[in-house]
């Protein structure tokens, strides 16, 4: 077995392409948008204009090839007034006439994050599933922050993942429109 090491990106486009590969089948993206075509899109605008500059993008590579992306907001991240406009172009054009449901995802979620300063992990995702991206990445961050922890997982068989690196489950919510079940997970402060 090779190991797997995680590097810092700057590389938005590598990010953006092994997020959208990770969560081709995810049940919030399908939910969201259906249309496949336009995942790259959303991912495109969560990382240059939602996470932002601020945000730190670490890429697990094995073997040479990238095989997982995560994207992390540090304690206190807000949205530039340029990037929220910007954000809302780009997801109505992402989004068309689904559009609704990202606002509803947006407002159900934001209303539920801790209040106390905590590292949001935005994104976790693995383009080759069970070769250890996610534990890597999980391990590389969590080591080196000193402040609790959030996420919100899509997919519940991610959560014995984060559960192994202290997340709990603090609340499942149901999205609307017939809509997936969310799981919101903290982790105290180590």
């Amino acid at each position: 077995m090779v190991d797997v090491t995680v590097d810092t990106a700057t590389d938005l486009d590598t990010v953006e392409r092994v997020l959208t590969q990770a969560f081709a089948d995810d049940p919030v993206m399908l939910w969201i948008q259906p249309d496949a075509r336009r995942h790259r899109m959303i991912f495109h605008t969560l990382l240059r204009n939602v996470h932002g500059p601020t945000a730190t993008l670490e890429l697990a590579v094995r073997d040479g090839a990238t095989i997982g992306a995560a994207a992390w907001d540090p304690p206190g991240h807000t949205i530039s007034a340029k990037g929220q406009v910007m954000s809302s172009l780009w997801f109505i054009r992402a989004l068309g006439p689904r559009i609704g449901r990202g606002i509803v995802l947006e407002q159900t979620f934001m209303k539920r994050r801790p209040k106390e300063p905590h590292w949001y992990l935005g994104q976790l995702g693995a383009a080759a599933p069970g070769l250890g991206a996610g534990t890597a990445l999980l391990e590389q961050r969590l080591s080196q922050i000193d402040a609790p922890a959030y996420l919100e997982s899509s997919n519940e068989r991610n959560l014995p993942l984060y559960e192994r690196f202290g997340f709990r489950v603090t609340e499942e919510v149901v999205l609307p429109f017939d809509g997936p079940t969310v799981w919101l997970m903290y982790r105290p402060m180590p």
